[in-house]
């Protein structure tokens, strides 16, 4: 006999939530910047940028991507340029951060509603101290941010001979860009001419895995730097999975193009480690290349696409599906291998929550890659293998390409921006922000298993 165990229902929760929030400010501001690039006073052409070329640009920069379908430090003006680094500084902090931070300094106290949207934001697990939190991220971000583009404008100055106005300005973009994990350059070649600067190459390549690390991570590490047993089960995953992927991402990278003319192949042995960590550190989701990512092995590639597809820590400037859901996948799989009744990490169990929250990202970001994939593939010429690294770049907003993004048809180009989007916010974020109700459930259905494998 069949029993049903009722329910309370549920009524419909029609206010607005904060990731419904989050969601519309990042699309209102994206208007905003489109509609600021294609001002005449932002593109060196006559007449303006067009409507594509400005939204890629604005998205791709508010969603720290770094994918271009125009030559940066060629087609825009100083003033486009600094519409795209406060994109890039915008979409970094979050938007409802920065409102939060003016809500701040205009009435020195944050509503309710507030506060959950700025916890929505930067994946608060709690809304009593959110001001404070607020302003330690941009204070972190700002100190970081400081000292790279103090370093990189003495070496642009000093090593480069460039003017000090000018290599301030190419400092403060640069740091900003790979803190923030953007990407974004003012060379046409990205970082490849400073292939041979360590200074350089390992300045950027270090704010980008600081920013990666993800800001709950960086304010315990501020706290308790030395004292590891009051590190959560987030930091110690973030601070055990990203070493480990970067030297992973090294030897793969630096021992399948060791040989190759067209990339590692003609420099000498330190360098050719040197740009193998630094492309290791850009996948993991910034986007400068220090050499040329489509002359690559199809197999150097793939690779890549697996490091871009797990990016960087939680709540931080990265993207991907974050280190910490690899993480817990890793773990399920491993307690399913050995039988264990309960998922264990670093001594703490997980919640079955858990489990299915890194499922469920999983699956939606593996089935928006493989349908934006076919669906390019439908409207292009390109190969699998080319297209495959675009998505994956587009959705974990990494910003390294092949090459083919300017060639691609405005209806490809779209879907680009529409991963864009996807994956600064989240697939969960998007579809709760999405969602303009709950189901009302008032009962619970009989359990069954299918047969697995």
């Amino acid at each position: 006999m069949l029993t049903f165990g009722l329910l309370q229902p549920r009524t419909v929760d029609r206010r607005p939530r904060p990731t419904r929030t989050v969601f519309l400010a990042f699309a209102l501001s994206a208007v905003l910047g489109t509609l600021l690039l294609m001002h005449p006073a932002a593109s060196t052409g006559a007449g303006g940028a067009e409507v594509m070329e400005a939204l890629f640009t604005a998205v791709s920069s508010l969603c720290v991507t770094g994918l271009i379908v125009v030559d940066t430090p060629v087609f825009w003006t100083t003033f486009g340029q600094v519409v795209i680094l406060a994109l890039i500084q915008l979409g970094g902090l979050g938007v409802m951060t920065f409102a939060s931070v003016v809500g701040i300094a205009v009435v020195r106290k944050l509503s309710l509603r507030s506060k959950l949207t700025a916890a929505a934001e930067v994946k608060s697990f709690g809304i009593e101290d959110v001001r404070t939190l607020v302003i330690s991220v941009v204070r972190i971000s700002l100190l970081i941010e400081a000292v790279a583009a103090v370093i990189l404008t003495l070496r642009f100055a000093l090593t480069h001979d460039e003017t000090w106005g000018r290599a301030l300005w190419l400092g403060v973009f640069h740091a900003v860009s790979s803190f923030n994990n953007a990407g974004f350059a003012l060379y046409s070649d990205s970082l490849m001419s400073f292939r041979d600067d360590p200074v350089v190459l390992l300045t950027t390549s270090g704010a980008t895995v600081l920013g990666g690390l993800g800001f709950p991570v960086l304010m315990q590490l501020r706290k308790h730097l030395g004292t590891v047993r009051l590190w959560t089960m987030n930091t110690r995953i973030v601070l055990a999975a990203t070493p480990l992927l970067l030297v992973l991402g090294t030897v793969y990278i630096t021992a399948l193009e060791w040989t190759n003319p067209a990339t590692l192949g003609g420099m000498p042995p330190h360098l050719r480690i040197l740009n193998g960590f630094a492309m290791s550190a850009q996948t993991r989701t910034a986007g400068f290349n220090t050499i040329d990512t489509g002359a690559m092995d199809p197999a150097t590639w793939l690779g890549m696409d697996l490091l871009m597809f797990i990016g960087g820590g939680p709540a931080g400037t990265a993207g991907g599906i974050k280190v910490t859901t690899f993480a817990v996948l890793f773990f399920l799989m491993l307690g399913e291998l050995r039988g264990a009744g309960a998922i264990t990490v670093f001594g703490k169990r997980l919640s079955r929550a858990v489990h299915r929250q890194a499922i469920t990202v999983i699956v939606m970001a593996v089935g928006l890659v493989a349908v934006s994939t076919i669906a390019i593939m439908l409207m292009t010429d390109f190969s699998l293998d080319q297209v495959l690294f675009e998505v994956v770049s587009a959705f974990a907003t990494v910003g390294l390409s092949t090459g083919m993004t300017a060639g691609l048809p405005v209806g490809a180009q779209l879907i680009i921006v529409a991963l864009m989007f996807t994956g600064r916010l989240g697939p969960i974020t998007v579809a709760t922000g999405l969602a303009l109700r709950r189901r009302t459930l008032l009962y619970d259905l009989p359990k069954e298993r299918p047969i697995i494998g």
